[in-house]
C-alpha cells in the first residue's frame, strides 16, 4: 500500500493531508475547552451550534467555491486556503465572545469545503492508475481513522505542558505546514473549459444526479451517515448513563469504532480486487442497518456493544471508501474538482440530516428506539443505492458524434447505465437526461 508514496508529488499531498489533519485534531480539542471557558454550562449548546455552522458551511460553500476557484491555478489556491486555516487557528485564542467563535469556526470551515474536494480532485491526477488510485484513497481513509484515535491523545500530552490555547498554535503549524508542502509540489493542473455561471456553480450536482452509480452513492452515504451519527451522537449518553460505566470507557468504545474502520480500510485494496466496487459498497451498507437493528436487540451488553461498535465503523469504511473511485471514473478531469464538491456537499446534507435525529430520538424516547429509527434510514438507503446502482456499470461509453437522434437511444442507456459519456462535444443535463445541442 504504501509504494504509492514513491510517487513524489503524492508523497508531498500526502504530507500535507497528514499535518493537517493533526492540526484539526488538536482544534477539536481546543474548541471545547474554549467553548467551556467562555459559556461554561452552556458549552454544550455552543459546540453543538458550532457543529451546525460547519456542516452549514459545508454544505453551502462547496459548489459555490469550486465553481469561484476552479479556474485559478490549484496549487496558489490550496496555499491561500491552507493560509487562511492558519490565520483562523491563531485568532481563535484571542476570543472572549460566542459570537466571535461562531465567525471563526464559519471562516475555517468554509475555507475547509473549498479545500478539501479540490485537494481530493487532484490525486486522480496525480495517480492515473486506479491500482495506485485505490491504495490512495484507503490510505487516506486509513490516516483520517488513525487521527481519530492518535489526536486526542496528543492533544492529553500537550496539556500536561501548556494551556489549551496553545493547541490553537499546534492546528495553525499544522495548516502552515500543509501549505509549505503544497507549495513544494507541481499541482496538475487540467484545463477548465469556459462556461456560464450557472452551469459551473451547478454543474457538478447535475453530474452527480444524472448519474445512477452516483446516486445510489448518495443513498449509501445517508445509510453511512445515519449509523455513523448513531455512534458519534449516543456514545456518551448510552455507555455513562445506558451502561453506567466511567469516562475512560467512552473513549474505548469510540476508539474501538475507529479500529474497526482502520481495519477494514487495510483490508479494503484486496476486497476491491476480487470484487466490484457495487458488490463492496452495497453489502457493507446492509450489513450496517443489520448492525442496528442488533443493537436494539443486543447491545445492553458491553462486550457486544464494543463489537457492534467495531463492524459499524468497518460497515462505513467499506461503504464511503471506494466513493472516490467511482467519482474519478464519472467525470473527465476538467469536471472532477465540481463533481467532488458536490459529493462533499451531498454527503455532509446527509450527516446534517442525521446527526439531529440521532439525538433527537433517543434524548425524546430512548436508545432502542434510536437504533430502531436510524436502522429503518439505514435500510432505506441500502435499498435504494440497490435499486439505483445499475448491477451492469460501464466505467466509460465512447461517443464522438454531434447528436443523438431517436436510433441511438441504445446508446443514452448505456449513459444513463452509469458510465460516462466521453466526447467532443459540450453535453447539457436537463431532468436527469444527456441532450448534446442541435
Amino acid at each position: 500500500m504504501i509504494s504509492v508514496l514513491r510517487n513524489r508529488t503524492y508523497r508531498n499531498l500526502f504530507g500535507a493531508q497528514v499535518v493537517a489533519l493533526t492540526g484539526t485534531g488538536l482544534a477539536t480539542v481546543a474548541l471545547g475547552l474554549l467553548a467551556y471557558d467562555i459559556a461554561g454550562a452552556d458549552a454544550g449548546a455552543v459546540l453543538g451550534t458550532a457543529l451546525a455552522i460547519k456542516m452549514i458551511a459545508y454544505v453551502g460553500v462547496a459548489p459555490i467555491a469550486a465553481a469561484l476557484l476552479g479556474a485559478l491555478p490549484r496549487r496558489a489556491v490550496l496555499v491561500a486556503l491552507d493560509v487562511v486555516r492558519a490565520g483562523v487557528a491563531v485568532a481563535l485564542p484571542w476570543v472572549d465572545e460566542v459570537w466571535q467563535v461562531y465567525v471563526l469556526i464559519f471562516l475555517l470551515q468554509a475555507a475547509s469545503a473549498a479545500f478539501t474536494p479540490l485537494f481530493q480532485s487532484t490525486i486522480p491526477d496525480v495517480l492515473p492508475d486506479e491500482r495506485d488510485y485505490t491504495r490512495a484513497i484507503t490510505l487516506s481513509r486509513m490516516t483520517y481513522d488513525l487521527e481519530s484515535l492518535l489526536s486526542p491523545a496528543l492533544a492529553a500530552l500537550a496539556l500536561a505542558l501548556v494551556s489549551f490555547h496553545q493547541l490553537f498554535l499546534g492546528t495553525a503549524i499544522g495548516f502552515a505546514a500543509s501549505a509549505l508542502l503544497v507549495l513544494s509540489t507541481l499541482v496538475p493542473q487540467p484545463e477548465p473549459l469556459p462556461r456560464k455561471w450557472y452551469d459551473t456553480t451547478t454543474r457538478g450536482i447535475r453530474i452527480y444526479l444524472a448519474t445512477p452509480r452516483l446516486r445510489g452513492l448518495l443513498a449509501v452515504h445517508l445509510a453511512a451517515a445515519a449509523a455513523g451519527s448513531m455512534v458519534f451522537v449516543n456514545t456518551v449518553a448510552y455507555v455513562r448513563d445506558g451502561l453506567g460505566r466511567d469516562a475512560s470507557d467512552v473513549a474505548i468504545a469510540l476508539a474501538v469504532n475507529g479500529a474497526g474502520s482502520l481495519v477494514a480500510a487495510f483490508a479494503l485494496p484486496r476486497l476491491l480486487e476480487r470484487f466490484t466496487d457495487r458488490a463492496v459498497v452495497l453489502r457493507a451498507a446492509a450489513a450496517l442497518f443489520a448492525l442496528l437493528f442488533a443493537g436494539a436487540l443486543f447491545a445492553a451488553d458491553w462486550q457486544v456493544l464494543l463489537l457492534v461498535w467495531a463492524l459499524i465503523g468497518a460497515g462505513c469504511s467499506l461503504a464511503l471508501t471506494p466513493g472516490a473511485r467511482l467519482l474519478r471514473r464519472s467525470a473527465d478531469p476538467a469536471d472532477r474538482p465540481a463533481l467532488f464538491a458536490a459529493d462533499f456537499a451531498l454527503s455532509h446534507a446527509c450527516w446534517l440530516l442525521c446527526y439531529p435525529l440521532a439525538g433527537w430520538v433517543a434524548t425524546a424516547v430512548n436508545m432502542t428506539a434510536a437504533f430502531l429509527v436510524l436502522g429503518v434510514l439505514t435500510a432505506t438507503g441500502a435499498v435504494v443505492a440497490w435499486r439505483l446502482w445499475p448491477a451492469r456499470d460501464p466505467e466509460v461509453v465512447e461517443h464522438d458524434h454531434h447528436d443523438l437522434e431517436p436510433q441511438h437511444e441504445h446508446l443514452h442507456d448505456a449513459v444513463l447505465a452509469g458510465g460516462v459519456w466521453r466526447h467532443s462535444h459540450e453535453f447539457r443535463i436537463d431532468d436527469h437526461h444527456l441532450r448534446w445541442p442541435r
